[in-house]
């Protein structure tokens, strides 16, 4: 790879050492939302005891914040391309910090929900803006799979240090103290962002078209909500207006965008083959997995009864795995093909999430630290190979409506996920049968959540209370393992569509000018 036909555009700078450091500013950002993503499952049991949300306020504060992002990343993203990356994620940044500390003392499960779905306004500016920095640092497509792959194992860590650092807060402050660890991080990355993070933007973007930001955001929450909601109490009339109204605006942002000369998100990205099946890919991928990862840590502390730290231990080897498959997933890629290291990742985390529909309560470590090693493996191999795939799909310019694109199926994905298989845990577990003379009250509670029914039996005797307690685990882990199964399909049903779409699909290896 010579310098010789490289034209000038191609800065020194671009060149320079200057831009690992700004992926490492990058890197910082993307591990303060994976933390804040997987710190929120480990607090639910302390948040369900201080606040006693109902077990549909306790959904909605796990997924509000996956709504909001799904429902503004795209808009973020083309916001990026016209005003600046780097303007927008030190905004975001700062903002982000700000919600993080409403979130830390929210009083009541209202507040919580509502501080959680500021929490994902910010969040949309943060995701696409990372990648879209990315692909304009780094020109040289081996270096940008290795960033890319850098950007994927920070998430993982992210996921890993999570649940360890969240568990280690829990065990010793409040439950809000687990939002708090986003602040150091933030001013971290907004000091160090204004120095070396390099501005990029569209030359040419046009207007910032509101009418299909609304569109947008109207039609994901909507179309996302009814799926919810016809999920847990099944469809009524009004769900299905809520799904007709989502659908109706999804539609008329995508005839707005074909028709208007600068669009909000160019549709004809989804003309290549590779894009729209890494796109696919992403989005089944997230919805198999999230619904289960939300439920672990429950499962980890209120069945198994491990302290929260302990509990985050326990899920170390999922990120220990992706975050190895990350960083060497671009040059496996090109010594075999995108789709075998893709269909191949994919099946191995459907194949794990078969094994885990033989959990029982008194499943022991080893075959549970495995399948989520295995877990960690295929979506890092994965999850790093679809994202160069999108980002060398399109134009530079174009590069935060597409990574935004990305994003919206991995957050839609993961709402999906905690809406569909998250109600199908719900739904087998509210069956339970209370023992006899169980009082109505506690009865009530224990039947809307686990962490209710562990809070409620403590007022029972204690012969009473253990067989209250085992009904309501031995339901969880029944529900567990339905939503595995159902996960299970997911995944290997994408293994073998991945295999289709992405035939053929390469990643570059030329430097770009």
């Amino acid at each position: 790879m010579t310098s010789t036909h490289k034209e000038a555009v191609a800065p020194e700078i671009e060149r320079s050492p200057g831009r690992w450091l700004a992926l490492a500013v990058l890197a910082l950002a993307v591990l303060l939302v994976a933390v804040d993503a997987t710190v929120l499952g480990l607090a639910t049991p302390y948040i369900s005891e201080d606040l006693k949300p109902s077990g549909t306020q306790l959904l909605w504060i796990g997924d509000v914040y996956s709504f909001v992002i799904a429902g503004l990343l795209v808009s973020m993203g083309s916001l990026g391309d016209r005003i600046g990356r780097k303007k927008l994620l030190l905004t975001g940044a700062v903002a982000f910090g700000a919600v993080s500390v409403l979130n830390s003392y929210a009083t009541s499960p209202e507040m919580m929900i509502v501080a959680r779905a500021l929490l994902g306004v910010a969040g949309a500016t943060l995701m696409p803006s990372t990648l879209a920095l990315i692909r304009n640092i780094f020109h040289d497509p081996r270096e940008r799979s290795l960033a890319v792959g850098i950007w994927g194992a920070m998430a993982s860590a992210g996921a890993a240090v999570g649940p360890v650092v969240g568990g280690f807060l829990l065990e010793h402050f409040w439950w809000g103290s687990v939002f708090l660890i986003n602040l150091p991080v933030m001013a971290v990355l907004v000091l160090v962002g204004m120095k070396f993070l390099p501005e990029s933007k569209n030359p040419a973007p046009g207007p910032w078209d509101l009418v299909s930001v609304v569109l947008s955001l109207v039609g994901m929450i909507a179309v996302v909500y009814a799926i919810k909601e016809a999920a847990a109490h099944g469809m009524r009339w009004d769900v299905a207006a809520t799904a007709v109204v989502g659908i109706a605006a999804l539609v008329w942002f995508v005839r707005r965008q074909l028709t208007l000369p600068a669009p909000l998100l160019d549709m004809r990205l989804f003309r290549n083959r590779g894009f729209s099946g890494a796109v696919l890919a992403d989005l089944l991928t997230v919805l198999g997995l999230s619904g289960l990862v939300f439920f672990l840590s429950q499962f980890l502390q209120l069945v198994q009864g491990r302290r929260p730290f302990e509990a985050g231990l326990a899920e170390l080897p999922a990120a220990v795995g992706a975050v190895g498959a990350g960083l060497i997933a671009g040059m496996v890629a090109r010594r075999f093909s995108v789709r075998i290291v893709v269909a191949g990742g994919l099946a191995a985390v459907g194949l794990s999430l078969a094994v885990l529909t033989a959990l029982d309560q008194s499943t022991g470590y080893p075959l549970l630290g495995a399948a989520l090693l295995v877990v960690g493996i295929g979506a890092g191999f994965s999850f790093t190979v679809t994202a160069d795939v999108i980002l060398s799909s399109v134009p530079k310019e174009q590069a935060g409506a597409a990574s935004a694109v990305s994003e919206t199926a991995y957050e839609l994905g993961a709402a999906l996920g905690i809406a569909l298989l998250g109600s199908i845990v719900t739904g087998v577990y509210r069956d339970f049968t209370a023992p006899p003379g169980t009082p109505a009250d506690v009865a009530s509670a224990a039947h809307e959540s686990l962490g209710g029914a562990v809070e409620s039996s403590a007022s029972l005797p204690s012969a009473q209370a253990d067989v209250l307690l085992h009904s309501a685990q031995s339901a969880f882990v029944d529900g567990l393992r339905l939503a595995a199964g159902v996960g299970a399909a997911v995944l290997l049903a994408t293994a073998a569509a991945a295999w289709f779409l992405l035939k053929n699909q390469k990643l570059e290896d030329g430097v770009e000018h």
